[in-house]
């Protein structure tokens, strides 16, 4: 049955987004996806009933559009973000003054409830520009919204995941996969499904108002344990090559000069390797995922069934005995 209430969704067509909007869809919610380009989001339409998810196009940089979005709706998520910048998508941009665009505008309009996914390691004294951003977008949103509520996820994987296929897609053409710093930075995966429950929990828990959660699956990884499982998955045999940050930094640079090139993609930029040099694991203080009633997924019953595409004859490939 569904509810009276709307919520909008801003960032609703990425990957984590189209999980998010999943769940509230099938608790009973009625879905308003705000995105840049709403043809290219049609499929978003199946995941409820008929009318339930309703596709309107906005643009952070433009306020008006963000307004419209939010007419009448009882609360809202921001998931926009980017991992490389590109033009007029920046980080400043986009998670420091789109996220204070998006509460501000929810608070003038009337809104309480809002969902900011931000990253874990968000600090304003980060390094990282990246990092220095999602957390201007926190303080923003909890300076227009004081009962929103933020969720920091780890890496998120799942079948359109950036971590796990990039460097799949990378081991069937390359003699071998860098480890930077010696590849023993942590990880905690959180599943893209997962988080979309911790969204609808975030609503749907009075005790999560205000409250800040991060976000990790149940096992921890170094940068080289996930190499290793990649490899595994996917069945190749490939060097693991250790690298100096200094070596590493080379490297990010080249691969952005090459990612301006049209159609080229970046491997790793000279933030990305800033942030690689912090682990990226839930704190021993934190709230969590079980504190929102959600057990995680491993990352082991899930990443090798979208891998298996990077395998020698895809899903036909037999192991070696």
């Amino acid at each position: 049955m569904l509810r009276d209430e709307i919520i909008t969704v801003f960032g609703g067509s990425g990957f984590v987004g189209r999980h998010v909007v999943r769940a509230l869809a099938k608790a009973g919610y009625r879905v308003r996806v705000a995105t840049r380009r709403p043809h290219l989001a049609q499929d978003l339409r199946v995941m409820g009933v008929v009318g339930q998810v309703q596709l309107v196009q906005a643009n952070l940089r433009v306020p008006a559009s963000v307004e419209r979005a939010l007419e009448g709706a009882t609360g809202v998520v921001n998931l926009v973000g980017v991992l490389n910048e590109s033009g007029r998508q920046t980080f400043s941009r986009l998670h420091a003054l789109g996220a204070k665009t998006i509460a501000e505008s929810a608070a003038a309009m009337g809104i309480r409830r809002m969902v900011q996914v931000s990253a874990i390691g968000a600090s304003a004294t980060s390094l990282s520009r990246y990092a220095r951003s999602k957390a201007e977008g926190e303080a923003s949103v909890l300076a227009a919204l004081p009962e929103a509520t933020i969720l920091r996820p780890s890496i998120v994987f799942g079948t359109e995941d950036s971590f796990f296929n990039r460097f799949a897609a990378m081991a069937r053409f390359v003699p071998a996969l860098p480890l930077f710093g010696g590849g023993k930075s942590r990880f905690q995966p959180v599943f893209a499904g997962d988080v979309g429950k911790a969204v609808l929990a975030a609503f749907e828990r009075d005790d999560a108002r205000g409250q800040t959660y991060e976000l990790g699956g149940p096992g921890v990884y170094t940068y080289e344990a996930l190499m290793r499982l990649i490899l595994e998955a996917i069945d190749r045999k490939r060097l693991l090559l250790p690298l100096p940050w200094a070596i590493g930094k080379v490297i990010a640079t080249v691969s952005e000069l090459v990612g301006a090139l049209p159609l080229m993609p970046v491997i790793i930029t000279r933030d990305q390797l800033i942030q690689l040099q912090s682990d990226n694991v839930v704190a021993d203080d934190a709230k969590t995922l079980a504190d929102l009633g959600i057990h995680g997924e491993t990352v082991e019953a899930i990443v090798p069934s979208y891998l298996e595409r990077y395998r020698h004859h895809g899903q036909f490939h037999e192991r070696e005995a």
